[in-house]
């Protein structure tokens, strides 16, 4: 897949609409300190000192969509207990994600709680039900199904085996998709894919495949071998098979085989790799790629995944950092990750560079943005761009924007002369970039105070300074949305 093509993937996952539904559940992290071993038991004692919860499951398919920038629909079904309040709270945290949780009293709502001691999981406790739906319950999931399935170009089936996706309920789900011309993706966890019949693609990992199949799936040829015997059986019309550290396989009915390197750099957790996978899977193809480009992004988004700790999300600002030209001629990639932007900016201040920084959403670029830019530029030797995320600028402007994707605005920022990097960043102020840059210029428009620019006070603290930018009267991003509404009326 050629870099452009990475490019216009991504830009398309803004305005994909996706419905996961499946097993939700709430990820528990339990951190603390081992430091001695239990007078009761051949067991440590964890000294607690923090707790950390997650959407995981279905829940945490649907976060990672909406942290690449699309919008999901999540359906699910929690207990009538404290654990499903605790999980609608993390889920209603992204406001991408439109859920519908059915409570069912008679069942638990699914808890996995992970003690975690000097960096390693030590113990994983789980709370849950693994029976199938009572038939009101199923009714009432199937009738939320229906409702939403309108609204939706790809369905997602993330079955973690809890009872949820019973063989009716999936029945019913892929039948209903497909004859409304849906896409449907499965995360399996079942024994025979044959419950999956009908589905476009489904990815199971190395040994879900090899259960399913019945053969060894070690090595790359055994995987291809097992891939063919599901397909032979009409099941699905093709399987992205994850390999762990030697990367995905690529299976198709029409007699695909495409295998891919892993793009892990470093693994600390491979906790909801999967679900990051399949999300960028599902967008990747409700954007119009083919699935072998697909999952060569959902293999790119894996592999940033396991370099996080605890159950954690990708955004495509992350992904597009990780693509860099493969023609020599093309310019050098300006839109980074933090990690690669801290690193340019060692070899800056190694070359005795005085460096500047100026943040925002930039959302449909006018000549006041350009002016600040500019401006910025002037007043040291390197200009960095913090660039607000989609989810980010979604909280800050409300539902309706940003107008462009967060690709697409820093694609422009990027061609511009006075921008040396961008950085997108997913929290609502850019305080943690300007504490690990620690630029010496901090640039932002006149219309805000010194002392109301948020890391001000930082980086004068630091021996820098606050250069207000002089605005540009006339020109506002929301205006421009305005006079576009209204011209469309």
């Amino acid at each position: 897949m050629t870099h452009d093509t990475y490019f216009r993937l991504l830009d398309g996952f803004h305005s994909a609409r996706v419905l996961v539904i499946g097993d939700v559940m709430l990820d528990r992290f339990v951190y603390g300190s081992v430091e001695r071993i239990s007078p009761e038991a051949p067991i440590p004692v964890i000294h607690v000192d923090r707790q950390s919860d997650m959407p995981g499951g279905a829940a945490n398919v649907a976060r990672n969509v909406a942290a690449m920038g699309a919008r999901a629909i999540l359906l699910g079904v929690v207990g009538d207990d404290a654990h499903a309040s605790d999980l609608r709270v993390q889920i209603g945290a992204s406001p991408e994600i439109a859920s519908e949780l059915i409570i069912d009293a008679s069942r638990p709502t699914t808890v996995k709680t992970r003690y975690v001691a000097e960096g390693q999981q030590v113990m994983r406790a789980d709370r849950e039900s693994r029976s199938e739906l009572d038939a009101d319950v199923e009714q009432r999931l199937l009738a939320a199904f229906v409702r939403a399935l309108g609204e939706v170009s790809v369905v997602l089936l993330s079955d973690y085996a809890k009872g949820v996706l019973s063989i009716s309920v999936t029945r019913v789900v892929i039948d209903t998709a497909l004859k409304a011309g849906t896409i449907v993706i499965v995360d399996p966890k079942t024994r025979d894919f044959a419950k999956y019949r009908g589905a476009t693609v489904i990815k199971p990992n190395r040994a879900e495949l090899q259960v399913a199949c019945g053969h060894p799936c070690s090595t790359q040829d055994e995987v291809v071998a097992g891939a063919r015997l599901v397909l032979a059986q009409g099941i699905c019309g093709a399987l992205v098979v994850t390999r762990g550290k030697d990367g995905m396989s690529v299976i198709g009915s029409d007699d695909t085989t495409v295998h891919l390197r892993s793009a892990a750099q470093q693994v600390f957790d491979v906790s909801g790799a999967g679900d990051t996978a399949m999300a960028a899977l599902a967008l990747g193809i409700a954007a119009g790629g083919r699935i072998v480009d697909a999952a060569a992004l959902a293999n790119i988004a894996a592999g940033l995944a396991v370099g996080k700790r605890g159950t954690a999300t990708v955004s495509t600002g992350e992904m597009i950092a990780e693509l860099q030209p493969t023609d020599p001629g093309q310019k050098a990639q300006k839109v980074l990750s933090l990690e690669s932007m801290l690193h340019l900016v060692g070899r800056w201040r190694d070359q005795n560079l005085k460096i500047a920084f100026t943040n925002g959403c930039f959302d449909l670029l006018h000549p006041g943005h350009i002016a600040l830019l500019e401006h910025a530029r002037r007043a040291a030797d390197r200009l960095i761009v913090g660039l607000n995320a989609d989810s980010s600028v979604r909280r800050l402007k409300g539902p309706n924007r940003p107008v462009q994707s967060e690709v697409a605005r820093a694609t422009v920022l990027a061609a511009m002369g006075s921008v040396d990097a961008v950085v997108i960043f997913s929290d609502d102020e850019p305080l943690e970039l300007i504490d690990k840059i620690s630029p010496d210029v901090l640039v932002k428009g006149a219309d805000y105070q010194p002392e109301q620019v948020v890391g001000a006070d930082l980086v004068i603290s630091r021996g820098g300074k606050v250069l207000l930018a002089p605005l540009v009267p006339g020109h506002s991003t929301a205006n421009t949305v305005k006079r576009a509404a209204s011209s469309s009326t």
